[in-house]
């Protein structure tokens, strides 16, 4: 007999027990561990924590026979369903509770994997550890069994709609898109490879696309159910949007197609490098730049003025913002380009025009919010309320 006290420990880290069949840990001693593996295998007669307690109990008793120590004892601790630092501190706390009751020389920790035994640490802290005691627990090798636990989880999947729409709806679409591929290759031999290529980038597009709206929380139902709101409330808006960017899209396109003709009236010359080309065309999309927000700006002051918004005298200010940044892009660009120096008369022309454009806007939105503040102040959502005149 060695004459030290053991403590068989089994550990419940994420609080199995005290969720499903209510039992608050610590529970020490036999008796009271026993009954609490009955209530937890009557609760979920599928825990691995109840097997881990019957093995802790079924240790026990066998080392109460060999009189291997010289005292023994048995507890449970349970952790918190939030894995990780509250449960570990719980778990800690029970352990020291527990060897106030029976001051243990040595430990020997029960669990049924990995995850319980990453609170080693935590007990190796207090109490040294004999050895350890890991629970698996047997599955019918049978064919009945495994098709049975087969159908079993597939029912769980298909039961759950945002489990089954990545399990059986990605590889269904991938599916379907490679099937349709094939049918249109038959009929067109001389497109098999466009359709595939096609069909390739649609379900990386859709794959790429669910993992970035999982990955931020992004709801395609509330993407719509903005989308639609906006529509039906800020109608005037969503339409001047579309014109800019539609003003600014064309101005990009017809830059790229005329980059040459008009590098050579900018600097006299094509580019001769990537650099010179990007500033070059940058230079040459400013002004449709500028008129695009100045369009997306313009249908903003329209809705403001038909709601009465308080703020049209900001969406004012920011309209006649614009042509300083056109004069913005238009100077860094030529600058960066060395088309001149900010010495060159033309350069501090336009930037004295840009300064005394941005003076303008300010004076004129200083001017309007002072005649607009008995309009009502309209808040995104919808509601409105009305903005108190001041004495």
């Amino acid at each position: 007999m060695i004459g030290i006290k053991v403590l068989i420990l089994a550990i419940d880290r994420d609080d199995d027990f005290g969720k499903k069949a209510g039992v608050k840990g610590p529970v020490i001693g036999r008796e009271k561990c026993l009954d609490a593996a009955i209530k937890l295998s009557l609760a979920d007669p599928e825990d691995s924590d109840a097997n881990v307690l019957y093995a802790a109990i079924k240790l026990y008793d066998e080392l109460k026979r060999r009189r291997d120590f010289e005292d023994v004892e048995i507890a449970l601790i349970t952790g918190h369903p939030k894995v990780g630092l509250k449960s570990d501190t719980e778990l800690a706390r029970q352990l020291e509770e527990v060897l106030k009751v029976f001051p243990a020389d040595g430990v020997i920790p029960v669990t049924d994997g990995a995850e319980d035994e990453q609170i080693f640490p935590i007990i190796t802290s207090r109490i040294p550890i004999i050895t350890t005691h890991r629970v698996v627990v047997k599955q019918s090798p049978g064919i009945e069994t495994t098709w049975y636990i087969i159908v079993k989880y597939m029912k769980e999947m298909l039961g759950d709609p945002e489990v089954a729409k990545v399990v059986f709806g990605i590889p269904g679409l991938i599916v379907l898109l490679y099937g349709l591929s094939k049918i249109v290759g038959v009929w067109y031999p001389q497109s098999e490879k466009i359709v595939s290529t096609v069909i390739s980038g649609t379900v990386l597009l859709i794959i790429g696309g669910l993992f970035f709206a999982k990955g931020f929380n992004i709801r395609f139902e509330g993407v719509i159910t903005t989308i639609r709101r906006a529509i039906v409330e800020q109608f005037v808006v969503v339409l001047s949007f579309i014109a800019g960017l539609l003003v600014i899209i064309s101005g990009m396109i017809n830059a790229y197609l005329n980059l040459e003709s008009y590098s050579l009236r900018l600097i006299g010359s094509y580019p001769g490098t990537s650099l010179l080309a990007t500033l070059i065309y940058i230079n040459a999309i400013s002004g449709a730049i500028a008129l695009g927000i100045a369009i997306m700006i313009s249908g903003k002051i329209l809705h403001s003025y038909l709601r009465r918004d308080y703020h049209i005298w900001y969406h004012i200010s920011a309209l006649l913002m614009t042509p300083a940044l056109w004069i913005t892009l238009d100077l860094t660009t030529r600058y960066a380009l060395s088309i001149f120096t900010l010495s060159d008369i033309e350069a501090f022309q336009k930037l004295i025009l840009g300064i005394f454009d941005i003076g303008i806007a300010v004076l004129v939105g200083a001017y309007l919010r002072g005649k607009v503040k008995g309009w009502m102040k309209v808040e995104d959502r919808g509601s409105a309320e009305k903005v108190p005149l001041e004495a």
